[in-house]
């Protein structure tokens, strides 16, 4: 699809589908949320109808085949393959019947996600979201609230994944305007993003456009997942046939459960989506990886990974941070060392930072000595400056590093 066109539609898709569920979201703040709670509610229940949406033209198949294999132990791959995804949901009902009993609404619903597959109750899990539903009945607002993501305008089968990707970060963005956040947990506007994956793929692309290419992407903190899913995109536009494998680790259990939810949807590996801290407990040791994107916090310290960093950068060269640690009230640096670590010899990384990687630290200390270890080797290929105000609540300057092995 010619670029110019298909961001067109992104953003429409983004802006309708937004605004219809912020709207929901002023539904339950009558007195029953807070603006900066409305999260809670809306993100969970936003995946939950887009699971709905995809599962319901196979729906009948699912509960055919779930009566005839109910009885066995192993029965995903009978039900998975009814489905038509790596997921399912055997109860009997869907978002139109449960608008059907408004007396039962809340049994209902329950029994409803009761017959989501395994994959599916982690992400649902790690939403939190059992006590908001008692909370929601308990004020009679479930059935309003099922009702209002039942009408056609928010029917969500049909979006693609980098459209209902900015759909979520449209509205955790609005959720996060609501309280102060540190200037370093902000969200990647996407022209931003295509930046980085363009300048990733730029020396590659002769190889990119070969048949059978394999390559893996990975997202040291990935929020939902929208740079993997741009990568993705930008890479099967080279070639449609190429094998783009992600992964990705996040600290938030909400965010990590809409990556997780996303991948699930497209057919990727949903056990690549990982949670966790990425600098204190590092799910992907000893894997390595053709490109690394990310947009890490900055300005923020680093003092609850304290512990686990400084042993491990006991370990010298056996462990990730040997070659130095930053100052204690700013760890960004320290995924530029995680990231180093993760590249295949021939990998590539786009790293957004502030100002402070650039020149913090006088020589021979920590923060000096990280970035004399990236010199040196000569694994630093440019260092863009971005516009100021490019994120959403920081004006101060960011830049992106792209670093090659």
């Amino acid at each position: 699809m010619n670029e110019q066109i298909r961001n067109g539609q992104t953003t429409i898709n983004v802006t309708e589908k937004a605004n219809l569920i912020w709207s929901i979201a002023d539904l339950i703040g009558q007195g029953l949320y807070k603006p900066h709670e409305y999260g809670k509610v809306i993100l969970p229940m936003t995946v939950i109808k887009r699971f709905d949406d995809v599962l319901k033209p196979t729906k009948e198949k699912v509960l055919e085949v779930y009566e005839k294999v109910k009885h066995l132990e192993v029965k995903d791959g009978f039900l998975e393959k009814a489905s038509g995804y790596k997921f399912y949901n055997v109860s009997p009902f869907t978002f139109d019947t449960l608008v059907a009993d408004s007396e039962h609404i809340e049994a209902n619903f329950r029994n409803y996600l009761a017959g989501f597959s395994d994959n599916v109750q982690d992400i649902l899990e790690n939403f939190d979201f059992d006590k908001e539903i008692t909370k929601l009945a308990n004020n009679g607002m479930l059935f309003l609230v099922i009702q209002e993501f039942n009408k056609k305008q928010a029917y969500m089968g049909n979006i693609t994944s980098t459209d209902m990707g900015y759909i979520f970060e449209e509205l955790v963005r609005k959720f996060s305007e609501s309280y102060n956040e540190h200037a370093g947990a902000h969200f990647t506007a996407r022209d931003i993003i295509y930046l980085m994956t363009d300048l990733l793929i730029a020396e590659d692309k002769d190889i990119l456009i070969k048949e059978g290419v394999v390559k893996t992407v990975y997202d040291q903190a990935m929020g939902t997942s929208q740079m993997l899913a741009c990568m993705e995109e930008r890479l099967k536009d080279l070639d449609a046939n190429a094998d783009v494998r992600m992964f990705g680790q996040e600290l938030n259990p909400e965010t990590y459960a809409i990556a997780k939810a996303d991948m699930l949807i497209k057919g990727g590996d949903a056990n690549n989506m990982r949670l966790g801290n990425t600098l204190s407990d590092d799910k992907f040791k000893n894997y390595t990886f053709d490109y690394c994107i990310s947009n890490p916090p900055f300005g923020i310290d680093w003092r609850v990974e304290q512990n686990a960093v400084e042993a491990e950068s006991k370990l010298g060269d056996k462990g990730r941070f040997g070659v130095g640690l930053p100052y204690i009230n700013d760890g960004q640096q320290l995924f530029d060392l995680n990231g180093l670590s993760k590249l295949k010899k021939t990998g590539r990384m786009a790293i957004i930072h502030n100002g402070s990687p650039l020149f913090t630290g006088a020589a021979g200390s920590g923060p000096s000595e990280i970035r004399r270890y990236i010199i040196e080797n000569e694994w630093l290929e440019a260092i863009v400056q971005l516009p100021n105000d490019t994120f959403y609540n920081t004006g101060i300057t960011t830049y992106i590093w792209i670093m090659s092995k």
